[in-house]
């Protein structure tokens, strides 16, 4: 390495990464990098960290502590520089399996019908029909049982604004702008991280913690 090349490595740690069980980790996998020369980057880039065995369980956390300890052993005169989360969370799934359409039709039907019982109950709750009784009779000054020239658009107007709401038709998207259930499903996934990592990390510790006292 030429002493005028500045002698740091630069690396920003992914969240979540999913391998094959029994397979093994590469700094490249979990990381972005930033080396001195794309020699030294493409080295470490194929860079081991971790090989899957089977008694370790569908999820493993690699600490950034443990990716400076290797890369320091693979390059001494290296200093590294993280940016981000200090951990990533290595799942180990087998080969991803197709989706079986019965299921998946069960589970829309289920959907569908269970919004459509929600809708109707919550109308049913707060007198709906008896309020746009109200409205029709206000408006024309005539009491009608079932306006339905008022309560069919309004069942069209609650479709609309449910597909405007979620910003979807089915793989149409109006916008790049994420719905509400896009944005919860990312707040859950980041939770669900985050305690996974917490809970593989506090386990890590508590072995630590008892190899110690084994030693002591």
């Amino acid at each position: 390495m030429d002493a005028t090349e500045p002698s740091a490595l630069y690396l920003r740690l992914k969240k979540k990464v999913s391998i094959r069980p029994e397979r093994s980790v590469t700094l490249g996998q979990v990381s972005r990098l930033l080396a001195p020369n794309e020699k030294l980057e493409q080295e470490l880039n194929e860079l081991v960290l971790y090989r899957h065995h089977k008694g370790d369980g569908n999820r493993v956390v690699i600490d950034l502590l443990q990716i400076v300890r290797v890369v320091r052993e693979a390059a001494p005169g290296l200093s590294v520089e993280a940016y981000g989360d200090p951990q990533v969370l290595i799942m180990i799934s087998p080969k991803p399996q197709k989706p079986r359409i019965v299921v998946l039709v069960f589970a829309w039907l289920l959907l569908f019908f269970g919004a459509g019982l929600a809708i109707m109950n919550f109308h049913t709750d707060v007198s709906m029909k008896e309020v746009h009784i109200r409205i029709v009779e206000l408006l024309t000054g005539k009491r009608t049982d079932h306006p339905l020239w008022f309560q069919i658009p309004y069942s069209i107007g609650i479709g609309l604004g449910m597909i405007l709401f979620f910003n979807h038709l089915f793989k149409k998207r109006f916008n790049e702008e994420p719905n509400p259930l896009e944005v919860e499903l990312y707040t859950y996934q980041e939770n669900v991280n985050a305690y996974v990592i917490a809970d593989e990390m506090r386990k890590k510790n508590r072995q630590h913690g008892e190899r110690g006292d084994d030693d002591a």
